[in-house]
């Protein structure tokens, strides 16, 4: 999971965002993943990191971006690096800015990814409109890494290497949220 930006248009860091009841972003988005049914959780955690690091549930793991203010890259190959360790053959990516997504989205990439998973590339759209998550197996992930610059993420590699659209419009929106 995503959030190690500074959230400049947000008005300050989202990992540190919360619902209106106080549940924290990066809760949320934990919880879906899981709920989807990642075994692992990876947190990628950038700008007020110690301050967000209270909010990331006891079963999700911290990753560090030190150079988070490279932009969205940072993140993802911080992201990728920790996740190559782990015995997992594919990556499903959400970045925190997305607290209304539903587990039945993400389980829905995955299942229709195909196999095997390590060769695996899948994103949500929604009305045909790429958005997250997105499932990116093993063998892409070094040639991922080479790809990404600044603030861009890995949208530009998923079309040119053909990934699945799976559209999932009718669970939820797809939107992030920028803006409070």
């Amino acid at each position: 999971m995503l959030a190690a930006g500074a959230g400049v248009r947000f008005g300050g860091p989202k990992a540190l965002a919360r619902e209106a009841d106080g549940t924290p972003w990066v809760e949320l988005a934990v919880r879906m993943l899981r709920t989807a049914g990642c075994d692992s959780v990876l947190v990628a955690l950038g700008a007020s990191a110690e301050e967000a690091r209270g909010l990331v549930p006891p079963d999700a793991d911290i990753v560090i971006v030190q150079d988070w203010p490279e932009g969205l890259s940072a993140s993802l190959r911080a992201g990728l690096a920790a996740a190559s360790v782990l015995s997992a053959e594919a990556v499903l990516i959400t970045p925190v800015d997305t607290p209304d997504a539903t587990p039945d989205a993400a389980a829905r990439v995955i299942s229709r990814a195909g196999t095997p998973f390590a060769s695996a590339l899948a994103r949500a759209v929604y009305g045909g409109r790429p958005g997250h998550p997105v499932l990116i197996g093993r063998e892409h992930w070094a040639v991922l890494v080479e790809a990404l610059t600044g603030d861009s993420g890995a949208g530009a590699y998923l079309t040119a290497h053909g990934a699945l659209g799976v559209e999932c419009g009718d669970l939820w929106s797809g939107v992030d949220l920028d803006r409070r």
